[in-house]
């Protein structure tokens, strides 16, 4: 693939693989651009239910306008393969930052705020994306979070490509509705975005299991240990957030992603405040005949 030319747009370099799609990185000959072009895997071309899904990821995504939310340029067809063309952004994922990097309270604020600024302008679309994970959120050099892959977004007003009872999505990350097979809403992407902000605290997945059933009895019984127990001096603020994110009982859990936005930044402002007001070292002269000593006292 890489070399080739598909359409007007010249592959680069492969970015990265999932279960619906191969990314590539390529040049767009025509506007000059570089962007992502994601194909439909070779063995779902003759599944039409994979195909539908996969315009339908096109279709979710190309309705919102955000940010924080990757671009889709347009779905093409060449050759009978079918793909994607997406905004190309530099930088990293959530998991390879979180797997590298222990990130400050102040960074984990910020991400999260920006989330949920993307989720919430999705939701408002009344879309769902239905697999929120830290491989699914990329940062760019500037800081500036961009949530992608909406292969599995629920778009109201499109029929349902899957049947009652099975499960979408990555098990760690899944809210105990979706683990069980159950209609889902927005609701479920918060959960998932609780999942994430545990991660990105404490370098730990919430919900943990040796194999899938396993992982999702924890997600549907237990209770995350206490963030403090990875990370020390957490603002109980955000250990506060993190539980009513994962809450079991939907309706208890935060109920949109606009809520969630004015607890982060209530505590943004908090911490930002406690910083300033930390006390101050000052030196003030002392004099001893025939030199100058300086002695540090505190205010």
């Amino acid at each position: 693939m890489i070399g080739k030319t598909i359409s007007h747009y010249r592959v680069l370099e492969r970015l990265g693989e999932g279960g619906m799609g191969v990314v590539y990185k390529a040049k767009d000959t025509r506007l000059k651009r570089t962007v992502a072009l994601k194909f439909l895997p070779q063995e779902f071309l003759c599944d039409s239910e994979a195909k539908a899904r996969f315009v339908h990821e096109a279709q979710a995504a190309s309705a919102l306008n955000h940010p924080n939310i990757t671009t889709i340029h347009e779905i093409d067809e060449f050759e009978s393969q079918m793909f994607i063309v997406m905004e190309y952004c530099e930088g990293k994922t959530l998991k390879k930052i979180v797997e590298k990097e222990t990130l400050s309270v102040k960074k984990v604020l910020d991400i999260g705020i920006q989330v949920c600024e993307g989720l919430t302008t999705a939701h408002e679309k009344e879309i769902v994306h239905r697999d929120i994970k830290s491989d699914n959120i990329m940062l760019t050099p500037r800081g500036q979070v961009k949530i992608m892959d909406f292969g599995l977004a629920k778009l109201k007003g499109v029929s349902k490509l899957t049947k009652t009872g099975t499960t979408l999505g990555t098990a760690q990350y899944m809210s105990p509705e979706q683990a069980q097979g159950k209609e889902v809403d927005h609701r479920s992407d918060i959960f998932s975005f609780g999942v994430v902000l545990y991660e990105m605290i404490t370098g730990q997945l919430s919900f943990k299991g040796e194999h899938e059933a396993a992982i999702i009895y924890s997600i549907i019984n237990e209770t995350p240990e206490p963030l403090a127990r990875f990370k020390a001096n957490v603002p109980e603020g955000l250990q506060r957030i993190v539980n009513k994110a994962l809450k079991k009982d939907r309706s208890t859990r935060y109920q949109s992603a606009s809520e969630v936005i004015a607890d982060l930044k209530g505590l943004q402002k908090e911490t930002t405040i406690g910083v300033m007001a930390k006390p101050k070292k000052k030196l003030l002269p002392f004099i001893v005949p025939g030199s100058i000593v300086f002695i540090i006292v505190r205010r």
